[in-house]
């Protein structure tokens, strides 16, 4: 369970970090509102994870999920640039996350 909470919150993490885009400086209402919700249930999730699964893995997944889903979606969303580098280190975040979910699940 500890993981499925923690997928989740990576993922409202790669929310909040879109979100930041669409707020324009936190001037528009609805997407503040919706991006500090995010914010919220993705630390507060991260929180429930990490009672169970070491910090370290924890927080790394975390943001593991968060910095790949961000950048990905930036791409898509945002048309950032796509060189083969950027997708050869995205590549590695997403490595070192299921390195660190098959090493270091257990306290």
């Amino acid at each position: 369970m500890a993981w499925m909470l923690l997928v989740v919150a990576g993922l409202l993490e790669v929310g909040w970090a879109i979100g930041l885009k669409y707020t324009a400086g936190f001037t528009r209402l609805l997407p503040t509102i919706l991006t500090v919700l995010c914010m919220l249930l993705s630390v507060a999730l991260l929180g429930a994870a990490a009672r169970t699964l070491p910090i370290g893995t924890a927080y790394g997944v975390w943001v593991g999920i968060g910095a790949v889903g961000a950048a990905l979606l930036g791409i898509v969303l945002f048309k950032e640039a796509v060189t083969p580098a950027r997708l050869v280190f995205l590549a590695l975040m997403v490595i070192a996350v299921i390195g660190l979910k098959a090493t270091g699940g257990h306290n």
